[in-house]
């Protein structure tokens, strides 16, 4: 269950807060390569759909599926990319998440380990109890 304190404005893409009962999944920083550990896209856009993609078949590995996500923080390298791309993230995002929207976090870093990674995802998930 979204929640969202009387008299905030809208949160758009993302919840505020997130409230769950069941397993908990910590999945950890997914970036955008392949099952095989190979970067097959180079953009961007191309990265966050493979990373948001990762994310997802860790959840349907451990029996959830992405509207059990509840939290996810993405890691970036490029903000400037980031908002000049709004519009084709959310397609992308859209692909992959449907219109789920669980809290999140988006944090500009140096580098990331990688050196071909443009963006790591981390999520948190709620599964059902067994």
């Amino acid at each position: 269950m979204n929640i969202h304190p009387e008299g905030w404005k809208p949160a758009k893409g993302y919840a505020n807060g997130v409230v769950g009962e069941g397993r908990v999944l910590f999945v950890g920083g997914q970036i955008g390569w392949t099952a095989a550990q190979v970067f097959e896209v180079h953009d961007f856009i191309g990265q966050t759909r493979q990373a948001l993609r990762n994310v997802a078949d860790v959840v349907r590995a451990a029996g959830g599926e992405v509207t059990d996500i509840a939290r996810l923080t993405w890691y970036v390298t490029d903000k400037t990319e980031y908002l000049a791309r709004q519009k084709e993230m959310g397609a992308a995002y859209r692909e992959v998440m449907g219109y789920h929207f669980p809290a999140m976090t988006m944090v500009v870093v140096a580098d990331l380990i990688e050196d071909e990674a443009l963006v790591e995802i981390e999520a948190t998930a709620v599964l059902p109890a067994e």
